[in-house]
């Protein structure tokens, strides 16, 4: 099953006016997420610079809703309280080869 994540910020100034706390945190979530993409859970993941407010994104293959629930709140910005997120699940329609 694949999955959107999309990682909602506090304020929508926050990538460009987080406190240090919230940095340092931001880190381990990029770092989370690195490895959740080594591992083939998360396909690709990065921040959209929507002009409306930025946000996080991801796309997750896992077997089920609720791992992919699990993962995301085990995002270290999540389980500081800090982001929020949503989930969509979707449909892959193509995937380009490397």
């Amino acid at each position: 099953m694949y999955f959107f994540f999309r990682l909602i910020p506090p304020r929508s100034t926050y990538h460009l006016d987080m406190s240090e706390t919230e940095r340092t945190i931001m880190l381990q979530h990029i770092d989370y997420w690195t490895m959740l993409t080594d591992a083939g859970t998360s396909l690709l993941f990065g921040p959209v610079l929507d002009p409306k407010g930025a946000f996080g994104m991801a796309i997750m293959e896992v077997a089920s809703e609720e791992e992919a629930n699990e993962l995301a709140q085990k995002d270290p910005v999540i389980a500081a309280g800090i982001c929020t997120y949503e989930l969509a699940p979707m449909r892959i329609g193509a995937v380009r080869k490397a």
